[in-house]
């Protein structure tokens, strides 16, 4: 997309999801190829649908000529699609605040939504073979990482995967970490807050550094106790080495012993190594403890 959407104060209005509402053919629990949503059931018609399929999201106005064009299309595909993708189509005039959570700048608009998440956007009436081509690339992106149409019973197979974290763990599986580092960003960007992808932003600028320590690199910090570089890799080493204790202990005695710059530098890295960590963990606890020790 051009930009991030904040759905936020979309989100924040509902309370729990309603149950999934009856498909064209009234039959509860599954569901319908098109719907007109509003902001009182976006949550449920749009967040909470996408995940399971892809939510193509229409932004359209009565007085659009261009819309008039674009929607018979789109509610075709939708119609043709057979519930791969649901079709959300949402009056602006009528919704001004849905509208505003895009970020709509003219109609019509049309934004993908996969796990609660934009996916992709074009504004403007494109013609139907683009359209089925753009539909296409979005299935492809969600393939296998949503949970699909409820089952008879209404209940999802399995669990939805949030399809930006995916990217991030691709890329760290292939050993891309700063591809995995900028998967993480994008994610903060737009949610400065999620816990789950600061925590994994962490870890991957730990295991990026710890990729390229040399292999004695704890033999040079011994031999050069002055050395702030040198202490800050030797404890990346040791952690590595699953070896916490001795990283946090090295690290804290060069706070001890140092001052200005480098006894700050020394200490912002210990903390973020402390992050890598259950706060509650014992040694993490003493460490802590050791430090505003040394530091007082």
């Amino acid at each position: 997309m051009s930009g991030a959407v904040d759905l936020a104060p979309l989100k924040a209005r509902a309370t729990a999801p309603p149950p999934p509402p009856p498909s064209d053919n009234g039959t509860p629990g599954t569901i319908a190829s098109i719907i007109d949503v509003t902001e009182a059931t976006f949550e449920a018609e749009v967040l909470e649908r996408s995940m399971q399929v892809p939510v193509i999201v229409d932004l359209w106005a009565t007085w659009c000529e261009p819309c008039k064009q674009l929607t018979p299309t789109l509610e075709k595909l939708a119609a043709e699609a057979g519930g791969e993708w649901v079709l959300a189509k949402v009056d602006v005039d009528a919704n001004p605040r849905i509208a505003q959570a895009f970020g709509v700048q003219s109609v019509p608009t049309v934004v993908a939504l996969a796990a609660g998440q934009p996916l992709a956007d074009f504004q403007g009436v494109q013609p139907e073979a683009a359209l089925r081509q753009w539909l296409d690339a979005i299935r492809e992106a969600v393939a296998g990482k949503l949970t699909g149409p409820p089952s008879a019973d209404g209940e999802p197979s399995e669990q939805p995967a949030d399809p930006r974290f995916e990217a991030a763990e691709q890329a760290l599986e292939q050993g891309d970490f700063e591809g995995a580092e900028a998967a993480y960003r994008l994610i903060l960007n737009s949610e400065p807050n999620n816990t789950d992808a600061q925590a994994a932003l962490r870890q991957v600028r730990f295991l990026g550094r710890a990729q390229n320590l040399p292999e004695d690199a704890v033999a040079r910090a011994d031999a050069a106790p002055a050395d702030l570089d040198a202490q800050l890799a030797a404890a990346d080493a040791e952690l590595f080495a699953q070896d916490p204790v001795a990283a946090f202990t090295r690290l804290i005695e060069f706070v001890r012993r140092s001052a200005g710059d480098e006894r700050t530098a020394a200490r912002t890295r210990l903390l973020e190594l402390f992050e890598l960590f259950d706060p509650a963990e014992d040694f993490v606890v003493a460490a802590r403890r050791k430090l505003a020790m040394a530091l007082y």
